[in-house]
């Protein structure tokens, strides 16, 4: 019999093996090579497309506070106006129509629904969501709401610290349930947060995101925080959130409106290093830290056991009736899946500081010698591994018993170059190529492994700003010109959708 840790290893190679022999899984793919029903849509959120952060009763965010502090975002700009869809939704609703879209993401803005967190429901905001989401339907785009996209009202922040907090699950499930009775007669899918790893971490263990708290960058880029415990903190109540926010629908709104509801993660695909049993491990902790971290609470009841080991009394317990209500708290699981990268072991246990980026014992690598170099997209971090998205469905499949999937977001960038003409950014080859081999690798993992995935949503509609990137990148099927009243312009890669839709 294999030694556990025997399997693991044999357990990693064969998912890896698997998405590197099917990596060309066919050429010509298309609507119909996917299983009916299959939902295609874009996928954006309410502050990196809005804009109007002034206008008709919104309250300020943290990431309105943090964009206007000197030298957060790499181009210096801001969200004020960003691709100002909250007075030009009806043109782009026609760009989605054109394109043959089923569904739009979108998330709604907390501080537009209760400009200080909590308190007094702002009607302007309510009335904004409805217009949009009546407008989709009319024009047969079914609406995909997230909850939570990052933006926390800044009074709740102010107030005790967000997420820091119990107190932000109270309010948050306020706030969710008032968009559960506005809007759950026509919205039948929605997200309650996203991306928890990603704003955790980066809000909270790095700095570099909002609010931009940590501790080992303190005094040069975080002004308080302590990246060895917020990170988990924040993560639990985010966690803990969530599933009292499904069981209030489950029990009040989901018998009567019908809909579905769950949350989206992100994770890279982690690749060992070498064949060594320390990497195949190391590959192995990576998941469980990027994504383990919250599935494994809603699919077991508790945080993984490498995790637990790792962070001991750093890490929080759930109480039996906690883990009771998130264990299976959710009826689809949202991934979004970008990149792979290489996991080498790194041997956490002599470390010298308790941070979070330590806890794993893992370097992250996005090159190996001996091991093949991957193209990169704009960002440093996208690196182009269609297979990847394949490896990572089947070890959805095969650890966590196949749940329901959706992915929420998968896409790449370009840069925004002042050089570059508007031609020669809408000819953009290289998306197209990122999308079909992306598409044909989910495509085998449905149809030849049998893993259970509903839905693909683009990253993203149109060029966005992207965060402390700001405008540098360009993620969108649709170019958006920032210098001249942000016309959209279909790249090539909106036609290749619209195509692929049609055939």
């Amino acid at each position: 019999m294999l030694s556990k840790k025997e399997m693991i290893s044999a357990y990693i190679i064969i998912i890896v093996a698997i998405g590197i022999i099917h990596t060309c899984y066919g050429h010509s793919i298309s609507r119909g090579s996917f299983p009916k029903g299959f939902v295609f849509g874009t996928a954006s959120s309410a502050y990196q497309y809005e804009g109007a952060v002034k206008e008709d009763g919104r309250g300020q965010s943290i990431w309105d506070t943090y964009v206007h502090s000197y030298g957060k975002v790499l181009d210096f700009s801001n969200a004020d106006v960003a691709n100002d869809q909250y007075h030009l939704y009806n043109e782009d609703i026609q760009l989605m129509k054109d394109m043959g879209m089923d569904a739009y993401r979108f998330s709604i803005s907390w501080s537009r629904i209760y400009p200080n967190g909590s308190g007094e429901v702002n009607r302007a905001g309510i009335d904004h969501y409805n217009d949009l989401i009546n407008a989709l339907l009319a024009n047969g785009i079914e609406p995909y709401v997230t909850l939570y996209h990052w933006d926390l009202p800044q009074s709740l922040h102010d107030r005790y610290t967000g997420w820091l907090s119990t107190r932000s699950i109270k309010d948050y499930a306020a706030y969710a349930e008032t968009c559960f009775k506005e809007f759950g007669d026509r919205v039948k899918n929605w997200i309650t947060f996203n991306e928890p790893f990603t704003f955790t971490v980066q809000g909270y263990a790095l700095g570099i995101q909002a609010p931009g708290r940590c501790s080992i960058f303190k005094y040069t880029v975080c002004g308080a925080g302590n990246s060895s415990t917020e990170p988990y903190v924040v993560a639990h109540n985010v966690l803990l959130s969530h599933g009292k926010v499904v069981d209030i629908y489950k029990k009040k709104y989901q018998p009567k409106q019908g809909g579905s509801i769950g949350i989206t993660l992100d994770s890279f695909w982690f690749e060992p290093a070498t064949n060594s049993s320390a990497d195949i491990e190391a590959a192995q902790r990576a998941l469980d830290f990027f994504l383990g971290w919250f599935l494994e609470p809603l699919i077991f009841g508790d945080y993984p056991k490498s995790i637990r080991n790792r962070v001991e009394n750093r890490l929080p317990r759930f109480s039996q009736t906690q883990s009771s209500k998130l264990k299976g708290a959710f009826d689809f699981i949202g991934i979004n899946h970008y990149t792979t990268w290489y996991a080498e072991d790194r041997n956490g246990t002599n470390k010298t500081t308790e941070v979070l980026l330590d806890d794993s014992g893992v370097l992250a690598l996005s090159n190996v010698v001996g091991k093949p170099v991957h193209e990169t997209a704009h960002s440093t971090w996208l690196y182009i591994v269609p297979h990847g998205i394949r490896s990572l469905m089947n070890y959805i499949r095969h650890k966590y018993g196949n749940p329901l999937v959706l992915i929420t977001e998968n896409g790449m960038d370009d840069g925004n170059s002042p050089s570059t003409s508007i031609n020669d950014a809408l000819n953009d080859k290289k998306r197209i190529k990122y999308y079909n081999d992306y598409l044909t690798n989910l495509l085998a993992a449905i149809k030849e492994d049998g893993c259970n995935v509903g839905g693909y949503f683009a990253w993203s509609l149109l060029d966005d700003w992207e965060w402390g990137a700001g405008f540098t990148s360009r993620f969108g099927l649709y170019y958006v010109d920032y210098n001249d009243k942000l016309k959209r312009y279909a790249k090539n890669s909106a036609t290749w959708f619209k195509n692929f839709l049609a055939s």
